[in-house]
């Protein structure tokens, strides 16, 4: 590539640097990105980069096969309903100590790495994330998202907040939420610009199988209905449109296995991943994007 060639890539970002600077971006971090070590480098470069080109980056994480390591390891066999665990007192406190005291650190120290000023928390600090029993099925001590604190994370301006999803209720009681749901509410209480989840999929397929760049919210609640989108999907798709519907300005499903998948969605036209929107609308991702 000649210093020419170089120049036009860095200036195809500009117009989305200046579409998105000052912005606040939620980005839910899970699924193979976390575990392949060049995956894992590459992201950390990909969040301090939009931090340093002046947008607000919100990281939430998960954390699932490592939690399984460690129950295993405790002797204690990983049980799911639905795709949830059931977390009884024992698998709690597993789960706490491997999101928190674990990959929420080395999340950070990650980051902090690359130059990205990172500070780790949890639901828990500040009552960023109030929670309470999920109350559609009872598996244990598995939480929903009752309230989020933006007070919390506007305190730390200048700092890239990683946030682990493990909360308390009102008495105390420590919950396990999906980290797609902490996402999908805390990126609603902050007003988010974006909201982005990173998959171990290449994003939404439509009815003939194609992989949909653009899809408008009312689309893809009629893809849910009639059964285009199913399993896991469906959860991740629910969660944008709920954060859609709660002031998020576009949410997106995006390949976690593709190296720098953060920065091509924001700072390119072509993305790598489905882009939600709030709206039937028919223009192209490009000018969405610079408009």
């Amino acid at each position: 590539m000649t210093p020419v060639e170089k120049a036009d890539v860095l200036l195809e970002a500009l117009p989305y640097i200046r579409r998105f600077a000052g912005k606040l971006l939620v980005i839910k971090y899970g699924g193979h990105a976390m575990e392949d070590d060049e995956l894992k480098d590459s992201f950390a470069q990909d969040v301090t980069l939009l931090k340093y080109v002046g947008m607000n980056p919100v990281i939430v994480h998960g954390g699932g096969p490592q939690i399984d390591a460690a129950l295993l390891k405790a002797g204690i066999e990983p049980r799911f309903v639905r795709g949830l665990r059931v977390t009884d007192a024992a698998t709690m406190s597993v789960v706490e100590m491997v999101l928190v005291g674990k990959i929420n650190k080395e999340i950070v120290t990650l980051l902090n790495r690359h130059g990205g000023n990172a500070v780790g928390l949890s639901g828990k600090d500040g009552e960023l994330v109030v929670a309470r029993k999920r109350r559609t099925q009872d598996l244990g001590f598995v939480g929903e998202v009752v309230g989020v604190n933006a007070r919390v994370v506007d305190s730390l301006a200048g700092f890239i907040p990683v946030i682990a999803p493990v909360a308390a209720d009102a008495d105390g009681v420590t919950y396990n939420i999906n980290a797609d749901v902490v996402a999908g509410k805390v990126a609603e209480a902050l007003r988010a610009e974006k909201l982005i989840l990173l998959t171990d999929v290449e994003g939404v397929r439509s009815r003939d199988g194609a992989l949909i760049d653009t899809l408008p919210a009312d689309a893809a609640s009629d893809l849910i209905r009639d059964g285009t989108i199913s399993g896991g999907m469906i959860p991740k798709v629910e969660c944008c449109l709920e954060a859609i519907r709660g002031g998020v300005k576009q949410a997106h499903v995006i390949d976690g296995r593709v190296r720098h998948a953060v920065l091509l969605e924001v700072l390119t036209s072509r993305g790598v991943g489905t882009e939600i929107l709030p709206r039937t609308l028919r223009r192209s991702r490009n000018r969405l994007a610079a408009s």
